[in-house]
């Protein structure tokens, strides 16, 4: 019986594992075609394509899945995404940013605004926070790239803005119109980058209580399991 237990346990815990994988390949996919479709086909010609590509072997998504992604965007019957953020307040007044791809702005919106509200938040209006964050590019490496003097001097050499590195990796900032001239040249000399994306940083960090944090997070997950239908990106302050 414990043995059969393990093993229930074993296939239980895999089943959510295959579950989320499966959601994060969709959410990458339809980043990936909405990219393709709105530029060009070619990753080489296209450098939203590009980065979209690139997000996508960073976790391990296979070629002919993403070759699909891209050959969607040229079908006719491809659905038409529509970007839009949200602003708002979440638990404590924490600042919340949230971007989304929806093919129903009024379904989303009202989505964002019902969690936001459950949460003991409130959403704004475009502007209401997001002049607390900058936008930029960030490249993320793990320690195995090198020191933090090694991943500093070549940020540098790259014309990145500013570096921060710990235990854990390294994460370097640029402007958000060089992210692809710099994650290429950093590909260079560091190899090939854990991610690279555009990204809403704060220009301060809040501490918060247990209580708040569980609420933030509940938050988020929130969005995540709501996320079937938009992609999105949620930033806090």
């Amino acid at each position: 019986m414990a043995g059969h237990s393990k093993w229930a346990n074993i296939q239980h815990r895999k089943g959510r594992q295959d579950a989320a994988r499966s959601k994060l390949f969709s959410k990458l996919s339809k980043e990936i075609t909405v990219a393709a479709k709105m530029g060009d086909p070619d990753p080489e010609k296209n450098p939203r394509l590009r980065l979209a590509v690139k997000a996508a072997r960073s976790q391990s998504m296979p070629k002919d899945v993403i070759d699909r992604a891209i050959k969607k965007s040229q079908a006719g019957d491809a659905a038409d995404y529509t970007e839009i953020r949200y602003e708002g307040y979440g638990p404590n007044g924490i600042a919340i940013i949230v971007e989304a791809l929806t093919d129903n702005i009024n379904r989303t919106a009202s989505n964002v605004r019902s969690y936001f509200t459950k949460s003991g938040g409130n959403l704004g209006t475009t502007g209401s926070v997001s002049f607390m964050f900058d936008r930029v590019g960030e490249i993320t490496y793990g320690p195995e790239a090198g020191d933090a003097d090694t991943v500093m001097m070549a940020a540098i050499e790259a014309g990145a803005d500013d570096v921060e590195s710990d235990d854990e990796g390294h994460w370097i900032y640029c402007g958000d119109t060089s992210l692809n001239e710099v994650s290429e040249a950093l590909e260079g000399e560091l190899g090939e980058a854990k991610e690279a994306k555009l990204i809403w940083k704060p220009q301060s960090r809040t501490n918060v209580d247990l209580e708040t944090a569980q609420k933030l997070m509940r938050l988020i997950d929130t969005l995540e399991e709501a996320s079937s239908g938009w992609w999105r990106r949620a930033l806090i302050s």
